[in-house]
């Protein structure tokens, strides 16, 4: 699935300029008719490390009223979601009706980090898959609306930023010993990919795969995914 993803496209810069404000606009009434309709929102964001997740959810959340919606940014489970079943921590972070919650890495952690890792045992993430797909369609049943993006980079341009990143003092926050780490397993993690698209794609909650070796054109296609979706979900 990953090798047909076309990572040429691109965007000029005029071209974003253009687009980018119309479709915050856009976004900035949708969240209104979110809160009107009462209608719970999750927005999750996997991808590659360095695929630019966060410069993505920034833009999307720029004209967006700060108060109808939250950013949980996920890293290791400590405390009491670490002795209890994986998926609490995102139960008791999901959004009330009329909010947007946005995930910047999220459940399919399983299927991913602990699969590839070795943190959790092979019955358990094989398992997991079901259990996500039971975990959203109850989200959906619901009423909430799931959007899920996976950001897709090339090696060679994760290289290029991780590079960039060392290079840039206010930047060099963002990369670790362990980024450099988990680009050795490579492999691994798109075989991990590759499964978790596989099986966790549903006709509810489907996956939506982000050209993002150009950011512009990143930021924009999940600009307007997300402003379709809420259009057609809001009617």
């Amino acid at each position: 699935m990953l090798e047909k993803v076309d990572l040429s496209l691109k965007l000029t810069r005029g071209e974003y300029e253009k687009r980018v404000e119309t479709l915050q606009n856009r976004l900035h009434l949708l969240g209104y008719q979110v809160y009107l309709q009462k209608r719970p929102v999750v927005l999750v964001f996997e991808g590659w490390d360095a695929a630019g997740k966060g410069g993505a959810i920034k833009r999307l959340t720029e004209r967006l009223d700060p108060r109808g919606y939250v950013v949980w940014p996920i890293a290791a489970p400590q405390g009491d979601d670490k002795v209890r079943h994986y998926l609490y921590r995102f139960w008791r972070r999901l959004p009330e009706a009329g909010q947007i919650a946005i995930f910047d890495r999220s459940w399919y952690g399983r299927v991913l980090v602990e699969r590839v890792e070795g943190f959790c045992p092979p019955a358990a993430w094989q398992r997991a898959y079901s259990e996500i797909n039971q975990f959203e369609r109850e989200l959906v049943e619901f009423g909430t609306v799931v959007l899920k993006f996976w950001l897709h980079i090339s090696q060679a341009e994760q290289l290029r930023r991780f590079k960039a990143r060392e290079r840039t003092a206010y930047k060099a926050w963002k990369i670790t010993d362990e980024d450099w780490r988990n680009r050795g397993k490579w492999e691994d993690y798109e075989q991990a990919v590759e499964d978790m698209l596989r099986k966790t794609s549903t006709y509810r909650a489907p996956w939506t795969i982000v050209e993002a070796n150009d950011k512009l054109h990143a930021r924009i296609k999940v600009l307007q995914t997300v402003a379709d979706r809420l259009a057609q979900e809001l009617e």
